[in-house]
């Protein structure tokens, strides 16, 4: 295996709030490296990273997907991410975070994802909500899902 260079440096990853990459400041656009990016994207006690030869941190501001739609299918919730996939989601994984932000588990509960704003809309629209008592709950397949801050 050759060594690298003296002067070279691991690359400086980061996914911004959006779900947007970025190689040292300037934002990744081309569809395949962003494909191969996400696709390789790992996460352990340490955080984030890329295994090539060596481990490349990636920084994650916020969740590394992003949920930009979500609608029910029978008794069942299908979103579409922001890499293009979509996929069936737990309803029990959906939890509201900072400022009620909503967030669950996807690629097969590996990551977590924040919900983008207009998919935040389609959740609320298919929840049911208590005015009185300011509580939401989902209602699939005679389930009752709580949406509610995680503790």
């Amino acid at each position: 295996m050759a060594t690298p260079p003296a002067d070279w440096k691991l690359p400086d990853l980061r996914i911004d709030r959006d779900g947007d990459w970025y190689d040292e400041g300037v934002q990744v656009t081309h569809p395949g490296i962003l494909a191969n990016l996400r696709s390789n994207l790992k996460k352990d006690a340490e955080g984030y990273f890329i295994q090539t030869r060596v481990r490349i941190p990636v920084n994650v501001d916020d969740a590394p997907f992003v949920l930009t739609r979500i609608e029910r299918r029978g008794e069942a919730l299908h979103a579409l991410l922001n890499d293009g996939s979509e996929e069936r989601v737990d309803p029990a994984s959906i939890r509201l975070g900072r400022g009620d932000a909503p967030y669950c588990a996807v690629k097969a509960g590996a990551f977590e994802a924040r919900f983008s704003r207009a998919a935040t809309f389609q959740l609320l629209a298919l929840a049911d909500y208590d005015e009185a008592s300011g509580r939401g709950a989902l209602r699939l397949g005679g389930r009752e899902y709580p949406l509610a801050r995680a503790s």
